[in-house]
């Protein structure tokens, strides 16, 4: 499977996760909620990129939602819960918002 975007294609696997993380860009994060069936707004844009950077600079670390929970509660200064990341992202938080953002495709089982 195949995305065309700003004048390339940027190839993903099977479940739509892109084949090479070099290819992400912040324009093309729409493109793929818009095909997950969301507009992302500044909350998306919060769990996506604290996704992100704990990839990118804890050792390629893949957060459960337990862990997104507490980070952006903390963000938001507010207590959120699970039900308030499902919200965001229906098809689970962690596995949604990390393909949304570019990431290899989680192999972990379950939300905790």
């Amino acid at each position: 499977m195949a995305i065309d975007f700003d004048g390339a294609t940027i190839e993903t696997n099977p479940s739509g996760y892109l084949a090479d993380m070099e290819a992400w860009s912040e324009g093309l994060a729409p493109v793929l909620a818009s095909a997950e069936g969301i507009e992302l707004t500044d909350k998306h844009w919060d769990v996506i990129n604290f996704l992100r950077t704990e990839y990118i600079e804890s050792n390629q670390n893949q957060p459960n939602t337990r862990t997104i929970v507490k980070a952006m509660s903390k963000a938001w200064g507010e207590k959120i819960s699970q039900k308030d990341l499902y919200e965001l992202f229906p098809g689970d938080p962690s596995k949604q918002a990390g393909k949304i953002g570019g990431l290899p495709e989680s192999r972990r089982k379950g939300g905790y």
